[in-house]
């Protein structure tokens, strides 16, 4: 069993070196990974640092602990774009990257910012965002014509250290059973119960039902 640390990214979190230096402590200790939220607004009136950013700090300031985003909404971005900043990033951390990836809901990310608000778009979204991203991945010639996302001929190199590709974990929340069928197609999950506060912990019994 390995163990993890994820910490918001505002407040007294709000800031790349802090956070940085947190990484390297949480290393040093015998953490085995360190991970962050993905957010461009929150519902709080607190500085946000930019996790993308931070990420790079963790990468520059560590070398053994595994490092990426819990979750990154994967439909409020473009996903060409996410293969490049993935991408780099596992270069740059020598291949310690996980990518973290959902459909997204909060209203401050999607309602207030002009982004997809139909839980069911955002999903398919997210169903293409992926395809789009690991073919990218690939390092060959793709071609995509999805109903959100259209590529043509594109060949995005480098490929990833990671082989076969960097580990995506898909984010759900219990008891929805769509994110869970979705996460057991990649390397692993990132399970939340919905009906739970923040600072509630599941019980051992419904992680079981999940992997049920």
């Amino acid at each position: 069993m390995q163990f993890g640390i994820h910490l918001p990214i505002f407040g007294p979190y709000g800031d790349a070196l802090r956070l940085a230096d947190l990484a390297a402590e949480a290393e040093e200790a015998g953490w085995d990974g360190f991970f962050l939220w993905d957010a461009v607004a929150n519902a709080f009136p607190l500085p946000l640092v930019d996790p993308w950013i931070a990420l790079t700090a963790f990468a520059l300031n560590t070398k053994r602990i595994r490092l990426g985003l819990l979750v990154t909404p994967l439909s409020r971005r473009r996903p060409w774009k996410v293969a490049r900043e993935t991408v780099s990033l596992d270069h740059l951390s020598h291949g310690r990257l996980t990518v973290g990836v959902g459909s997204g809901g909060d209203p401050e990310e999607f309602d207030d910012l002009g982004e997809a608000r139909d839980p069911k778009i955002r999903a398919a979204m997210l169903e293409e965002g992926l395809e789009v991203l690991i073919n990218l991945w690939s390092g060959e010639t793709f071609t995509f014509q999805g109903s959100y996302y259209h590529i043509h001929a594109a060949q995005f190199l480098p490929r990833p250290l990671q082989s076969p590709r960097i580990p995506i974990w898909v984010g759900g929340s219990w008891p929805l059973k769509a994110p869970f069928r979705r996460a057991a197609r990649w390397n692993g999950v990132y399970p939340k119960d919905r009906r739970l506060r923040e600072e509630e912990m599941m019980e051992v019994q419904e992680v079981q039902h999940m992997r049920s």
